[in-house]
Formats: C-alpha cells, structure tokens, sequence
C-alpha cells in the first residue's frame, strides 16, 4: 500500500477523538471505573476494547516537553475510549504506527478483554518497537481483538511511549538544562508510569495486577529487557517476552551528548530555551535527518546503569522470567526496507563511525567473520549486524541471567518470506503472535496456521505460569538449549547445532552495545 492510502485506511479503522460524556447517556457495561475517570469502552462481538485512555495526569506538551511523567490524579468524570490516541512524533519511513496523526499529547494505552465476568485474568503488557524514534499501538497489527478472541484467558495493554527527539534527548549539560535532568530516558519513564497505571487500575477490567508480563519486539524488546533496571519498576511486572532486542540498544552519555550537539548544530540552537521554540515537526524532520538509529536510550548511570549486561550478571532482574530470542536473518529486514542503495549508503556510514572503534584484533576477527559469510554482496554486513544488534547481545543476556540465578527461555525463529532478500527477516512474526494473517501477505505469503497457533499459546502460556511449553528447556550457558521455532518442527536444540552466535568472533562485539 502507498503511504497516503496506509494513512487513509488508519483513519477510517480508528478515526476519531475521545470526549467527556457528560449527560449520563452511555452503556453501563461497557465502562470501567479508574482512579482518573470511568472510561466506556465499544464492543466487537465478544470483545471490549478501550482505546485512548491517558495513563499520566498531564500531556508532555508546552512547558513540559522533555519533562518527567506527570501522575494521575484522582477525577470523577465519564469519558468515552472509543479510539485510538494520536500516535508520539515518529519516523513514518519506517513503522506505520508513524504514519497517524502524531502530537507531543500522546501518553495514553488501550485494554483488550473478551466480555465476561472472570476476574483475576493475567495481564500482557506489549510495547511496540520502531527504533525507539517511530511506531504507534494505532499500528493495525496491534489490535489485539483476535488476539483476545482467541486467548480470552489474558488481557492485553498496548501503551504509547515518548520516541527520539521528545524521548531520548540529553539535554542536561546545556547551559539551561540543570531543569531536565530525565530527558535522555523519558520514553522509558513513560513506559514506567504506564506500567504504575495499569498496576493500579487494571482490576477494574478483570485483570490480575500480580500477574503482568511486558511483551515487546524489536525497541520494544529492548525496552523490557531494560525496564527491570530503572529503579522501581519491578513492582509492576513479573516477566517479560523480548522479541529481538535486548539491552545492548542503548547509548553512553557521550554518545548521546554527542547527538544532541548535532541537533543542535543542524537547527541552529544553543539552549534548551531555543529547542524549546521549535514545533515538534521540525524538530522530528531534523532529527530524523541527522540521528537516524542513534536515538537510544542512555546508560546515564541514574535510570540505567552504565554498563547493562554487567547489571544483570549481578542478577538486577533475576526474580524476573525473561522469554527472548530472534530471527534467523534479523538485518535483512533492513537491507529490505532501505532498499539495496539505501542499505550500502547507510551499512557503509556505520561501520565507517562504529566499527573504526575496534582494536585490530578486533578488526581482524570482524573482517574474518565476514569474509566467511556466503550470500549476495549484502549479505557480509546483513550478517554482521544482525550479530552485533540481535544475536550475540540476546545469547549474552539470557547467559548472565541465568548464570546470576534468573530464568530465561530462548527461542530462534526460522520462517521465511519468499523475498530472497527478507527472508527471515527482523519483525516477520508480528503478524503470527498477534493473530493477524492477513497481514502476512504483506511478505508474500501465509504462514502455517497450526504453527502460529502454537507459537502464540507458548507465549500466552508464559505469561499465565512463567513457563512457555513443557517441552521447551530453560537456557543454561552449559549445553545453551534453545526453542527453534520452525514453522513445521518446533522442537529444542543446541545453540551450536545451529551456530546462531558466533562466539568467537562477534560475541565480544557485545562489549561496545549498539554498533
């Protein structure tokens, strides 16, 4: 589909915007009391879906652009949540989510639950990917109505974020930044305060607020597997799902300090003061000009630690259940959506900036592994990457979470699309997990029903017992068992069966995060 078409058919889905209802005249059935107001949710066959409820007391708009969340305050008021809320400032090159109607007012969350009166239900929280600079929950592949419909033992949450410029932007050091000192890691805060709204209100829905799992792909993956180290959210989840992503995606305050100085020189700014005069979609088009994938969150040593395997391997979230694991051919995801002249402009550019870090054993031992990649010309650095960003970092963090005595599941994904250059690509199993095939002829074809179906009862299970399928091992650094997920033999395996790290050679890369 064109852009203009994606952005008329999200409108026509989820159009609309939420108000008060004042005169009393709504479905008694439908609504649910929470400490910020009733919301009355629209039912669709057998499921009740609440979309646009704020989950923070006031928007990050004016005054409070790169400020902290600010906490709901008790109201007594109606209000309809019949559709989504506008979608944070987000590249719409790369996640449709994007491609909505986006505004710096954009805290909110949608529940999905099937109507009926069973309490105490298990909650999956999902936080969407993108980058951590695009993507929405108004995102067609998130509604989780069929998700629901056909898992009604667990209610779903989908929750919006602050992305790039709005989220993640060091502002600190600058002459008038001592008054935002959590700008570089506001999208995590969010992620936080929505966690704490949902702990306090998702009763109300039926839902269990002892029993949360945080499900994410991609950023959102990365997001989970960082949230159990900024202090104080572990009391508001007990497990999480990362699809590939990890904690690796992160930056060091010099890098971050690094982007914000190149911000600041493309729009002539010097001071917080002056950023603060520009509109957010200027601020998004530059952005997205010169700090494309640079947007992450930052080890600043206050809401992150500054070196995040090391705090797992301390055990920082061992009495967390982690399921994680990745894609066979994550980069090609990429090569595929930037196109081939794209993807050597850009594959070119990073390592030519990340990789010039490396000591010359280093080198050799990247420049060896590459040499052995077999492929179309692309492949070499697909591969590489795909190492440096997904494989390696998962397998390091599933091995120090275990080694400090948590528990973690691994998973490898295997499907293929029939584009030779996706294949099995980064974010091909979204529409499996959240019921969604008509979304898969997107990539060419279907996927094996029983398949998906499976897959997405291992996850559901996970969430409701901690434990994804009875035949699924958890991951020890001995024999590094993990779940290969094969559309038509799902069955667990060694790691080096499968060579899915190559920890000789790319393993270590894992000690320089993002490259």
């Amino acid at each position: 589909m064109e852009l203009a078409e994606i952005r008329e058919a999200l409108k026509a889905m989820y159009g609309g915007e939420n108000h008060p209802i004042t005169d009393g005249n709504y479905d008694k059935s439908l609504a649910v009391k929470c400490i910020n107001g009733t919301f009355v949710g629209r039912k669709k066959e057998n499921i009740i879906a609440y979309r646009g409820i704020p989950y923070v007391g006031k928007q990050p708009v004016g005054d409070l652009r790169w400020k902290a969340p600010v906490d709901v305050t008790p109201r007594d008021g109606v209000y309809e949540a019949f559709y989504n809320a506008k979608s944070a400032f987000g590249n719409g090159q790369m996640e449709t989510g994007s491609l909505y109607y986006m505004d710096e007012d954009c805290l909110y969350l949608n529940v999905f639950k099937q109507d009926d009166a069973a309490g105490k239900k298990p909650v999956m929280v999902w936080i969407h990917g993108g980058g951590f600079e695009a993507g929405g929950t108004i995102d067609p592949v998130f509604d989780c109505h069929n998700f629901v419909q056909e898992n009604p033992d667990v209610i779903v949450v989908t929750i919006a974020y602050r992305l790039g410029v709005m989220g993640f932007l060091h502002l600190s050091h600058l002459p008038d930044g001592g008054e935002y000192p959590d700008s570089q890691n506001l999208g995590l805060l969010d992620q936080v305060k929505a966690l704490k709204w949902v702990h306090e209100n998702i009763a109300a829905f039926g839902g269990d607020p002892d029993n949360v799992t945080i499900w994410g792909e991609s950023a959102g993956a990365g997001s989970c597997t960082l949230l159990p180290l900024i202090p104080g959210s572990q009391q508001y989840f007990h497990r999480l799902i990362a699809q590939s992503g990890s904690v690796n995606l992160t930056r060091s305050p010099e890098e971050a300090i690094a982007c914000t100085e190149k911000l600041m020189d493309a729009l002539g700014c010097r001071t917080v003061a002056d950023l603060l005069k520009v509109d957010g979609e200027k601020l998004l088009e530059t952005a997205t000009a010169v700090l494309f994938l640079h947007q992450f969150p930052e080890r600043d040593g206050k809401h992150l630690p500054t070196d995040t395997f090391a705090a797992y391997a301390a055990g920082a979230a061992k009495d967390i259940d982690i399921l994680i694991g990745c894609n066979k051919d994550e980069m090609n995801f990429f090569v595929s959506s930037f196109g081939l002249e794209g993807w050597d402009a850009w594959v070119e550019g990073r390592l030519k900036e990340k990789f010039a870090r490396l000591l010359p054993e280093e080198k050799a031992l990247v420049d060896s592994y590459m040499k052995d990649v077999k492929g179309d010309y692309f492949q070499p650095g697909a591969s590489l990457l795909s190492q440096s960003w997904f494989n390696a970092p998962i397998f390091r963090l599933a091995e120090e979470q275990t080694k400090a005595g948590g528990k973690a599941y691994v998973y490898y994904f295997t499907p293929e699309s029939p584009d030779p250059i996706m294949k099995c690509g980064h974010a091909i199993e979204l529409s499996i997990v959240f019921h969604h095939p008509e979304y898969s002829s997107d990539l060419g074809r279907a996927f094996d029903a029983d398949f998906c179906r499976a897959m997405r009862e291992m996850w559901v299970q996970f969430a409701v017992t901690g434990v994804p399928s009875a035949a699924w091992p958890l991951y020890n650094p001995q024999d590094k068992r993990v779940m290969v997920l094969d559309e038509f033999d799902i069955h667990p395996e060694k790691e080096a069966e499968r060579q899915i790290v190559d920890w000789e050679r790319t393993y270590f890369l894992t000690k320089y995060y993002a490259l």
